[in-house]
C-alpha cells in the first residue's frame, strides 16, 4: 500500500485552513466474487466488482487497499466497519447501513444513495466526488479533511456533528441540518445553492459568499424573531 496525502489551500481561499486531501493509490488487487459479507471479516487488498451485496451482513468489517466498484448496497449492513485506503466507485441503495463506521483515506466516486445510516461515524481525509446521496445522516459524526466536490447532497443530516477542514465544492447542499453542530473551517463557498433549514446558529467557524449570506437572510431572520418589511 502507497498513500500519500497532499494539503492544498487554493488561491483566494486563505480565510480557511485547507483541507488535506487523500490521494489513494492502490495495489494489484485481487477479485472478490464468491459467498457474502460476514460480521467482522478482514478484506484487504481485493476489488468487488459490480456485486449484488444487498442485505448482507459486514458489520465491524475491516476494508484495507480495497475497490468497491458498481455494488448494489441496498440494506447493507456495515456498522462500525471500517474502511481504509479504499475508492468506492458507483455505490447504489437505499437504507445503507454505516453507522459508527471509520472511513480513512477513502475516496467515494458518484455515489447513488437513499438514507444512507452513518450516524455516529468518523470521516478523515475523505472525498466524496459527483454522485447524488439523498437523505444522508451524519448525526454525531466526526469529519476532518473531508471534501464533498461536484455532487448533490439533498436533505443531508449533520445535527450535532463535529466538522474542521471541510470543504463544499461545485455541489449542491438542499434543506441541510445543522443543528447543534460544531464547525471549523468549513468552506460553503462552492456550494451552490446552499439551503440549510436548521442550525443557522451553528455557523461560526465557517466561511460563505456575500451571495450566499443573502439567500440564506430569510432563514436567519425568521430564526432570530426579525420581521422584514416594505
Amino acid at each position: 500500500m502507497v498513500r500519500r496525502v497532499a494539503g492544498s489551500r487554493p488561491a483566494g481561499r486563505a480565510a480557511v485552513r485547507g483541507v488535506r486531501r487523500p490521494e489513494v493509490r492502490l495495489p494489484s488487487l485481487e477479485r472478490w466474487g464468491e459467498g457474502e459479507l460476514e460480521p467482522d471479516g478482514d478484506y484487504d487488498g481485493l476489488e468487488f466488482l459490480d456485486l449484488d451485496l444487498a442485505g448482507q451482513d459486514g458489520a465491524g468489517a475491516r476494508f484495507m487497499d480495497c475497490a468497491l466498484t458498481g455494488c448494489a448496497v441496498d440494506e447493507t449492513v456495515l456498522d462500525r466497519a471500517r474502511v481504509l485506503d479504499s475508492v468506492l466507485t458507483g455505490l447504489r441503495g437505499v437504507g445503507t447501513r454505516f453507522a459508527e463506521a471509520t472511513f480513512r483515506d477513502v475516496e467515494v466516486v458518484d455515489p447513488r444513495l437513499g438514507g444512507t445510516q452513518m450516524h455516529g461515524a468518523v470521516w478523515e481525509r475523505v472525498v466524496v466526488r459527483g454522485g447524488k446521496i439523498d437523505c444522508l445522516n451524519l448525526r454525531g459524526a466526526r469529519l476532518k479533511d473531508v471534501v464533498f466536490e461536484s455532487c448533490v447532497l439533498v436533505e443531508p443530516d449533520f445535527a450535532g456533528a463535529r466538522l474542521e477542514r471541510v470543504e463544499f465544492t461545485d455541489c449542491a447542499v438542499r434543506e441541510a441540518d445543522f443543528g447543534g453542530a460544531t464547525l471549523r473551517d468549513v468552506d460553503f463557498r462552492g456550494a451552490g445553492p446552499l439551503e440549510i433549514v436548521r442550525g443557522l446558529d451553528r455557523l461560526s467557524g465557517a466561511v460563505i459568499t456575500t451571495a450566499q449570506l443573502l439567500d440564506l437572510a430569510p432563514a436567519l431572520a425568521g430564526q432570530l424573531g426579525i420581521r422584514v418589511e416594505g
